[in-house]
């Protein structure tokens, strides 16, 4: 893959960023090494079964965060500020889809009632397959990018089509609750394999009856490897939309993705107060989706603007603290009205899961 990310480079009148790749040969090995090591340091964590302390989970989330904080600082100061600006974007975007994407894991887990001793194990697994099915996407991307201009406009197309969705999922009051036997991964494996009733620590499969069956984890690790797919189709464009460079996407996906396992645990209480996170997040990815046409309609008529990274990150940041104050205040007024009913009336106000 390195070498096919490598020579898929994009040309620089195609790219945003009007830039080449700063992604060497030296530099890619050194990257999927380090984080190859990171994600053999989280397995290794994994290997004990425990549900992990606040202070351990915020701990490894302030690591997860200062890596890539610090590698790009030393991206801005080898490349210069439109490098620096684009990785740091990219990143803050990635971070926000990817807290989004917790929420998905937090309603997954609960469903197959995993246990939380166990929780660590499904997220690396999760993590795992997202960056290696976010790599093929960045290839794949990188590819079109390269040789087909109109590519800028089916990422856009893509990013204002799942910006709706997120928005209208945003405002709908449906129950985000999973029937684990409804879907459809579930159905296809239990028509060729049987699947035990408990829990057999982190094991995927045991043997029962003289065969081999599967255990309810691997159900749930197969669900959570579906749920990437999706991701990677919103995330890939979306930071594609904020730098060309096919070095940068994936540096910023899988920064993003590492802290997943422990930052779980730091905002696994915090996400259900971020009653309006689906509301910005729809306007980030509808914000990028204007600037990936605006720029392919640039590439046709020159007189078209674009959006410079600058102000997209300015945007990006705004939309981020707005939706954070919003949640704020609205919780307070739940608590206030919720403080001011008669006991024993029924909550007619926010849901305690967010919106994702």
């Amino acid at each position: 893959m390195l070498t096919a990310l490598s020579a898929a480079t994009p040309a620089p009148p195609l790219a945003p960023s009007a830039t080449e790749s700063v992604g060497s040969p030296t530099l890619w090995v050194a990257t999927i090494a380090g984080i190859a090591a990171l994600f053999v340091i989280d397995f290794l964590i994994t290997r004990r079964p425990h549900d992990p302390s606040m202070r351990e989970a915020i701990g490894w989330s302030a690591f997860y965060i200062a890596i890539p904080v610090v590698f790009g600082g030393w991206l801005w100061w080898q490349y210069g500020s439109q490098q620096g600006i684009e990785y740091y974007t990219g990143y803050l975007v990635e971070k926000s889809l990817s807290v989004d994407n917790l929420f998905v894991f937090i309603i997954l887990l609960s469903a197959f009632a995993v246990p939380r001793e166990l929780r660590q194990r499904v997220l690396l697994i999760g993590v795992g397959g997202a960056m290696v099915l976010r790599g093929i996407f960045i290839a794949l991307g990188a590819q079109m990018i390269a040789s087909f201009a109109w590519t800028f406009l089916l990422f856009g197309a893509i990013l204002l089509a799942t910006a709706v969705k997120v928005g209208r999922d945003a405002l709908s009051d449906a129950d985000h609750s999973i029937d684990v036997d409804e879907l459809r991964s579930v159905k296809l494996i239990r028509r060729f394999y049987p699947v035990t009733d408990a829990y057999a620590g982190t094991n995927l499969t045991v043997r029962r009856d003289g065969r081999r069956a599967l255990t309810p984890l691997a159900l749930v690790a197969v669900a959570i490897l579906g749920t990437d797919i999706v991701f990677a189709i919103d995330s890939v464009p979306a930071v594609y939309g904020i730098t060309g460079d096919p070095y940068l996407v994936f540096a910023t996906n899988a920064f993003a993705l590492l802290g997943l396992r422990a930052l779980y645990f730091v905002l696994e209480g915090a996400l259900a107060k971020l009653v309006h996170l689906g509301h910005g997040l729809s306007l980030i990815l509808a914000f990028i989706g204007v600037k990936l046409v605006l720029h392919w309609a640039h590439g046709v008529w020159p007189a078209v603007p674009e959006i410079p990274t600058l102000l997209s990150l300015g945007v990006i940041l705004g939309v981020l603290a707005v939706v954070t104050v919003t949640s704020v205040l609205s919780n307070r007024r739940a608590e206030r009205a919720a403080g001011s009913r008669p006991a024993g009336e029924p909550e007619d106000e926010q849901s305690s899961v967010p919106r994702g």
